[in-house]
């Protein structure tokens, strides 16, 4: 059952659509290299699209009626979105779940330190990563400091080409004998991971006082100076900062073709793009569309702003209330009938690595949208398995709107695995499947993506949230 190339079945004008959609696709990418930076993106977007924000619309008293786009977000991290559709929520809603979060390496809250000529922030990294793919690469510094008179410095420094960047260095071939015999975890350890911010000593006449003059750890007070005069940062402020370091530079077309686009953090957001716009196209939809961007999954999915939280949970409650129809009971109704895609990537088959798939079960670049019926490891341990029943359903679905698809495993079987958010909505009894685009080299500093399966994932996206569902779950 091999599935077509989706490149071969576009006229024209749906290539000028694709190619528009990718356009906007990059910027996002470039604008939103951090959670808080792009729920910032999103919230301009939908305020202009004329999402009001939840705690305005509970303040004003308003009742919220069909057609009325509302969002919430928590903690500048994660944010849901509602249209309210045609039929009671107690019918249950239309889901696009996707993540913000992606691998990075993050600063520790005592980083900065000075040794043998050199300044470094110490790191800790986050999510899964190969350790030896973050070294003698160029990299920015991303994110916030919050002073204790609760001010908040922003930083972003190294994405623009007048800025400098920092980077974790690698050991030179030439001495590198043993290094090289270390398994590929080890080869670079964790707490080696560490940036390189400075090398310049604070000389005579740059200090203001004869104690700053005096100072041993000369290029760490340098670059302290710096922070203080450039952005108002003392060492103690990063003791309540949060701070991101990301590989420096924009996403770009990738191919002479121009076929694919290779960018940082594509894992998620590459979904978190396609659901939003989705989301915003979605008219007066039949049941409440929904779509919500999470924070912390690449680490389980734990914390306030993850999806294990009760965040949702308690927004889907106000909402309710709004509407008129909320009771404990209307709101358990309500998430046990709503149909959801967990939006989340997989992996595309890479023909140098051919041993770690199984080619008939796989997702390739350029065959459309994937469907993951299960994802986990070993046996699907940790996995949500969607029902045939539901799969079936979206079957149909998306061959009336003429969305090109395809379905995968992640890998071969007991070769790895992974998981998504998918396992936690599934427990309110819902439906759930991943469903989502095909990356090479995912969780790597840069991953590659198809044009043409980000198209047809909108494309299936916005049918998804348009959907009308009998009593028995079918499209």
């Amino acid at each position: 059952m091999e599935r077509k190339v989706t490149w071969e079945t576009y006229d024209e004008e749906q290539m000028k659509e694709l190619e528009a959609l990718n356009r906007e696709y990059r910027e996002f990418l470039d604008n939103g290299k951090t959670e808080r930076e792009c729920i910032d993106t999103i919230v301009n977007t939908i305020e202009a699209e004329g999402y009001r924000e939840l705690e305005s619309v509970i303040e004003s008293g308003a009742k919220l009626q069909k057609g009325d786009k509302v969002y919430s977000v928590a903690m500048n991290k994660s944010i849901a979105m509602f249209q309210i559709g045609e039929k009671p929520m107690t019918e249950g809603m239309n889901i696009l779940g996707a993540h913000i979060d992606s691998p990075r390496i993050d600063v520790k809250q005592n980083p900065l330190y000075e040794d043998s000529g050199l300044a470094y922030l110490d790191t800790h990294y986050y999510g899964g990563v190969k350790k030896y793919q973050w070294v003698a690469i160029p990299l920015a510094l991303h994110g916030v400091v919050v002073k204790k008179d609760k001010s908040v410095v922003e930083l972003k420094v190294g994405e623009d080409p007048k800025d400098p960047v920092f980077g974790i260095s690698d050991l030179l071939i030439h001495l590198s004998g043993e290094q090289l015999q270390k398994k590929a975890a080890v080869v670079v350890e964790g707490e080696n991971l560490n940036i390189i911010v400075g090398s310049r000593p604070l000389v005579k006449g740059e200090g203001d006082t004869e104690e700053e003059k005096e100072k041993k750890e000369k290029i760490k007070s340098g670059i302290l100076k710096l922070l203080e005069e450039q952005y108002g940062i003392g060492e103690e402020d990063f003791l309540s900062a949060e701070l991101e370091a990301v590989p420096a530079g924009p996403a770009r077309d990738f191919g002479l073709d121009r076929s694919m686009i290779i960018g940082y953090g594509q894992d998620d957001r590459i979904c978190a793009y396609t659901s939003l716009l989705a989301q915003l196209r979605a008219a007066t939809p039949t049941y409440t569309a929904v779509c919500l961007l999470t924070d912390k999954e690449e680490i389980g999915s734990m914390g306030a702003t993850g999806m294990q939280s009760r965040y949702f949970e308690n927004v889907t409650a106000e909402i309710m209330n709004l509407t008129g129809g909320y009771s404990e009971l209307a709101l358990r109704r309500c998430l046990q009938r709503s149909h959801m895609l967990s939006s989340d990537v997989s992996a595309a088959f890479d023909p140098n690595y051919a041993s770690a798939f199984e080619k008939k079960n796989t997702a390739y670049l350029g065959r459309g949208m994937v469907f993951n019926k299960y994802t986990g490891a070993r046996g699907k341990s940790g996995s949500n398995d969607a029902g045939a029943e539901y799969l079936g359903a979206l079957r149909g679905l998306m061959e009336e709107a003429g969305v090109c698809w395809q379905t995968a495993e992640l890998g071969k079987v007991d070769q790895g695995g992974g998981g998504t958010i998918a396992y936690i909505t599934a427990n309110y009894g819902m439906d759930v499947i991943d469903s989502g685009v095909a990356l090479l080299n995912m969780h790597s500093p840069w991953e590659v993506s198809s044009k043409a399966d980000i198209y047809e994932a909108y494309k299936g996206y916005e049918a998804f949230l348009k959907a009308g569902w009998s009593e028995e779950g079918e499209a």
